[in-house]
């Protein structure tokens, strides 16, 4: 009996080996490793046709052009990379990557918290490492993503993670630094399952009361440094009002960014308006508040009936010509691969090439704030960067060969590579 026990324990374990899809996380960097001879986006606009790029012990130490710098490469690993493209890592913003698994599979969806006001709900501490997802997406050159909670009026408080560790601990890269409100909606619905429009305007005004009542109990709790018996909601939103957190706002409509921004202001807090699809009608009043933007799905729809039916499109291009910081984002999780080609979908409608890079590279750094550590190859960041055959925003020819992590050189293999491999060998295709 005790065979058969182990001999069945044997068997599951060797299932779970040969099933296993997750690539085991990269270890620290051992030695110098330079990038010679690819043109090199800088992220912040700059380009080098003929570049050197050097980083050790995670950080990068050289970044010019590699006619004008010289460097001792005896014990570095040298990459020739002539013809080829090396690019800041993409950073995902506004994601519920590593939160949700299946969709349809509730057990696997662990993205949202029961309740109206939950700021002390940590995204961070649910990211699962374990997840198929985000070795798809990194595979496509994204690096870093913003984990969301979702639901609620105060949903809870994101973290940035980087998507090669083996826990949530090891993938905290900026934790717990913005909270996340979802503007109530403005505008009475329409349908037969909707409630009656004045029961939608009541709620509405309830909702909005009871913001405006916890924003002013939260900014007096914040006003004394400290208690003896802490009240775990208001502490997570003390930053906002000390500058050590920001406020990201997803509101829509012209007259919700209006009036969220407003709210924000009244509490001397500057937000970041995410999703914002009616910017285009407010780029004076965003551009006098200093309000900063997340695109939300460049790949979509117009809101509204009498917009130009490709007004998503150039949504970037008005923003930047208004002198907005905006970055890109796509919502939900596996999406995520396909930000870089939204930002070539606003090449296509006047946006700088470079500056559609920066806007989901540098950009996004800046908003999520932590461009000090990356978002651009400049020297003193992580070395968080990817070397690609083809342009990065061009989804008919990009290619992403290898990608680093702090200087890890990661394991870009996936469960969609490995099934494509699995059935190119069964059928004998090349």
């Amino acid at each position: 009996m005790k065979k058969v026990f182990l001999s069945i324990i044997s068997s599951i374990a060797l299932i779970g080996v040969v099933n296993a899809q997750t690539p085991t996380p990269a270890p620290a960097q051992s030695k110098p490793v330079a990038i010679m001879g690819a043109i090199a986006h800088i992220g912040n606009g700059t380009v080098i046709n003929n570049s050197l790029i050097v980083f050790d012990k995670g950080k990068l130490t050289i970044v010019a052009d590699a006619t004008t710098v010289k460097f001792d490469l005896t014990n570095a690993t040298v990459i020739n990379a002539g013809g080829k493209h090396v690019y800041p890592g993409i950073i995902a913003p506004n994601t519920t990557l590593g939160l949700v698994e299946v969709e349809a599979v509730r057990s696997t969806n662990d993205d949202a918290e029961v309740g109206n006001i939950n700021p002390n709900v940590r995204s961070l501490v649910s990211y699962n490492t374990d997840s198929d997802v985000p070795a798809t997406v990194r595979s496509n050159g994204v690096l870093l993503a913003q984990v969301v909670p979702q639901g609620g009026l105060i949903s809870g408080t994101s973290s940035v993670v980087q998507l090669d560790a083996w826990n949530w601990e090891d993938a905290a890269y900026a934790a717990d630094n913005v909270v996340h409100l979802n503007w109530p909606s403005m505008t009475n619905f329409n349908s037969p399952f909707a409630p009656p429009a004045e029961q939608q305007k009541e709620q509405r005004e309830k909702n909005l009361q009871l913001l405006n009542s916890y924003f002013k109990q939260a900014k007096a709790y914040a006003e004394v440094a400290s208690y003896s018996v802490k009240n775990p909601k208001f502490e997570s939103m003390r930053g906002l009002f000390t500058g050590s957190k920001r406020l990201f706002i997803s509101a829509n409509s012209a007259k919700e960014i209006i009036a969220a921004t407003n709210f924000a202001k009244s509490y001397g807090i500057s937000p970041v308006i995410v999703g914002a699809s009616d910017a285009y009608l407010l780029l004076s009043f965003l551009k006098e508040n200093d309000v900063q933007v997340l695109v939300q799905r460049v790949h979509s729809l117009p809101g509204r009936e009498d917009n130009d039916v490709d007004q998503p499109y150039k949504l970037a291009k008005q923003l930047d010509e208004a002198g907005i910081l905006y970055g890109l984002s796509m919502d939900g999780f596996w999406q995520q691969r396909n930000l870089p080609f939204m930002a070539g979908t606003t090449v296509a409608y006047g946006v700088d090439r470079e500056k559609a890079l920066s806007s989901v590279t540098l950009n996004t750094a800046r908003i999520l704030g932590i461009d000090k550590s990356t978002g651009s190859l400049e020297v003193g960041k992580d070395a968080n960067l990817l070397i690609t055959s083809g342009d990065l925003l061009d989804m008919k020819e990009s290619v992403t060969d290898e990608a680093y992590i702090q200087g890890r050189k990661i394991n870009l293999t996936n469960k969609q590579k490995q099934l494509m491999q699995k059935f190119a060998d069964k059928y004998s295709l090349k």
